[in-house]
């Protein structure tokens, strides 16, 4: 619209407070907010709040003029011309100024500080419109009134035009095509903005994504965060998505929730997993038990090298790790272990019970977490075998579950030092 002419620009923190004349020069109150109207354009001013006490708003076609000394009505002020806001209006302070949006190309929260309005003319209308909103700090530090302390910083402004209307006047402000977006982003970067989340936006949010894309996310959050976001989910909906997390995973949050509410989802979960679970929640909370997973790769002793890769193809989408290849017998004894590594490079009419390391390092499962610890750094080791007193392969435990452990007790910096010396020693089964 090339006639449209801009009279002036304006941010809404510097015109908050300002007075409002009527035609006579007479104060008529004060700006205590802006009422727009958003129906998927640029959202446009339509009224004033003018008083904190009053009902009413001054229509925006009853403005002459506005400025940074304040705003001028047309004529004489009269109760008369206000009137109440609509359901379909919003106000500008109270609904949108800091609400969070998802910056999709930091992956991470940013939050609205400031407005920028425009006064424009077109034809013979007059009118006001949000064209941007101000994420960066220049826009806090406008609304503290101490902008000049980061004058040198630049502005980071987001148009309207990139930003889809409100689904409600509590919801988040959202991009436009921005679930197509964040199916492209890592899991880790979804995890770290619902942590940045309170647990109603985490919920909404985590809601919004497909059980596999909502479990890798859960899976890279704190246990505190996954507990919470789970514990106020639909229990169907739950179960969907904790079944794509690994069963040590979903042993830990099952654990810290309320008995009825881990009932409930364990009852809508494959009759195979919860058995898996059960046995796994078992285990006291300091033992190897508590942190090992039972999703790994087994073969026999007696097959080739090639039918073990086929095995591996098989068994790899629900192995928690598939770097160690396990060999068992019939009742699950633990016989030895081979690489990966090994067994690509390998001649495919390879025997295992050839390949394999029969002398396998391992823990017991009532074995406390620091014998874990110690046993992962001391061999350099991707993966623990877990087993019981007959020597019965129950389970492994994986470095990341390990440093999960080291970490979440920063306490033994000590131990974390030297464990992560053994990782760089690259020590292990090769």
């Amino acid at each position: 619209m090339r006639d449209v002419k801009v009279l002036g620009e304006f941010y809404f923190s510097q015109l908050a407070g300002k007075p409002i004349f009527d035609s006579r020069g007479q104060l008529v109150g004060r700006v205590k907010d802006m009422v727009a109207l958003w129906d998927g354009t640029a959202p446009k001013v339509v009224g004033i709040k003018y008083s904190k006490d009053a009902k009413g708003i001054i229509p925006a076609d009853h403005i002459k003029t506005w400025d940074y000394s304040g705003l001028r009505l047309k004529n004489e002020f009269d109760k008369a011309m206000t009137r109440e806001i609509e359901e379909n209006e919003i106000y500008i302070s109270r609904w949108l100024l800091d609400k969070q949006i998802i910056d999709l190309s930091g992956a991470k929260l940013v939050r609205v500080n400031d407005i920028v309005l425009s006064w424009a003319a077109h034809q013979n209308t007059q009118y006001v419109v949000l064209t941007a909103v101000d994420i960066g700090i220049r826009g806090l530090f406008r609304r503290l009134g101490i902008e000049g302390l980061v004058t040198r910083w630049e502005h980071s402004f987001l148009g309207w035009q990139y930003i889809n209307p409100l689904e409600n006047r509590t919801s988040n402000l959202q991009l436009n095509q921005e679930k197509q977006q964040i199916a492209q982003l890592h899991p880790a970067d979804i995890a770290e903005v619902v942590e940045e989340m309170d647990y109603k936006k985490r919920l909404h949010f985590i809601e919004n994504l497909d059980s596999l894309r909502a479990g890798k996310a859960l899976e890279e959050m704190e246990l505190e965060t996954q507990v919470e976001i789970i514990e106020h989910m639909d229990g169907k909906r739950a179960s969907d998505i904790l079944e794509e997390l690994p069963l040590d995973d979903i042993v830990d949050i099952l654990s810290e929730l309320p008995t009825e509410k881990s009932r409930e989802i364990l009852n809508m979960m494959e009759p195979e997993d919860v058995v898996e679970l059960q046995k796994l929640m078992y285990y006291p909370k300091n033992t190897a038990g508590s942190l090992m997973t039972t999703e790994y790769v087994t073969v026999s002793a007696d097959v080739t090298a090639e039918n073990a890769i086929n095995r591996l193809r098989e068994l790899a989408p629900t192995a928690e790790t598939i770097y160690y290849i396990y060999v068992t017998d019939e009742h699950e004894t633990l016989q030895g272990v081979l690489s990966l590594r090994e067994l690509i490079l390998t001649q495919p009419q390879m025997v295992v019970s050839d390949l394999m390391k029969r002398n396998v390092v391992a823990v017991h499962d009532h074995d406390e977490h620091r014998k874990v610890a110690d046993t992962v750094h001391k061999y350099g080791l991707l993966a623990v075998p877990v087993v019981n007193q007959q020597n019965t392969l129950l389970g492994i435990i994986t470095v990341d579950d390990v440093l999960e452990l080291l970490i979440s007790n920063r306490g033994k910096t000590e131990t974390l030092s030297r464990f992560m010396a053994g990782k760089r020693a690259g020590r292990g089964w090769k």
